[in-house]
């Protein structure tokens, strides 16, 4: 499946297009107790979560959004964000698995006509989440972090490991970056010119510093710091599982080396999640 957009869109086409066909060939050939095991994202089941990614794009065609009262039960909903997300969800919740394999793949191909065809500039203002007006090149960036992220969510409920290097867990690395200097500065409250150090190895590696200036904003290079207050040192999946909320910092304390300032190094680790 070619898909040919706007050259600064098309790595975002095609790592969307990766993992939206990788969750589509995983959940295929499961059974109808399959689709009810729980995924690492809070509250959220096989399901739903392929009921989430079907909404989310039906949006992005511009379909209405389901006219549906969510349950008052469902303690994951804990405020607006939750609440739009859970629409798309519940409406589903009683699908069979022909239903939502099928209609997966029926979504798949719209979206990816619509992407072939697309002839927008980047900069084209669209809907985004929760109705936020947001630039074509940013909601695609997040439709392939969010079709990744999933993909992840799906492989380690069905035991299925994979794709940590394909395209989308570089645009996930890219986004998640984006979000530590808010971490560390905001989140953790690191003292001003003090940097923090970020060492990541396995499929998806680097090296980045968060540094705090004078004024306490935070910035992140791919400098070296030759006196950092902390050095967190992970693997590139424990990196997203904490990143995107998934695991606690306690569940993984093992796979996280920690050196220098303990207090620190907690209070970040404490507000590493970066997505909702």
């Amino acid at each position: 499946m070619t898909v040919q957009p706007h050259p600064s869109l098309q790595p975002y086409a095609d790592a969307w297009t990766h993992s939206i066909e990788a969750i589509s060939e995983l959940v295929l050939p499961l059974t109808e107790g399959e689709w009810n095991r729980a995924t690492p994202c809070p509250g959220w089941s096989v399901r739903d979560v392929v009921s989430h990614v079907i909404g989310i794009e039906c949006e992005q065609l511009g379909d209405p959004r389901p006219i549906h009262t969510l349950p008052r039960d469902l303690r994951h909903v804990v405020d607006e964000f939750t609440r739009y997300m859970e629409v798309q969800v519940d409406v589903r919740r009683h699908h069979t698995a022909p239903e939502m394999t099928s209609e997966l793949e029926y979504t798949i191909i719209r979206r990816s006509r619509q992407l072939r065809n697309e002839k927008r500039d980047p900069d084209t203002m669209v809907r985004g989440p929760l109705g936020d007006q947001v630039t074509l090149e940013h909601a695609l960036r997040l439709r392939a972090f969010d079709v990744w992220i999933h993909e992840q969510d799906l492989r380690a409920a069905l035991g299925v490991p994979g794709n940590w290097d394909s395209p989308g867990a570089y645009v996930a690395r890219d986004i998640l970056l984006a979000g530590l200097p808010k971490v560390v500065a905001k989140g953790a409250g690191a003292p001003a010119n003090s940097a923090v150090v970020i060492d990541v190895h396995g499929p998806v590696e680097f090296l980045r510093t968060v540094r705090v200036d004078a004024q306490g904003r935070g910035t992140v290079d791919g400098t070296p710091s030759l006196g950092p207050a902390v050095t967190l040192t992970t693997d590139w999946e424990t990196y997203v599982r904490l990143a995107a909320g998934r695991v606690r910092a306690g569940a993984v304390a093992d796979r996280v080396k920690v050196e220098g300032d303990a207090e620190l190094a907690e209070a970040i680790l404490a507000h590493f999640a970066v997505t909702p």
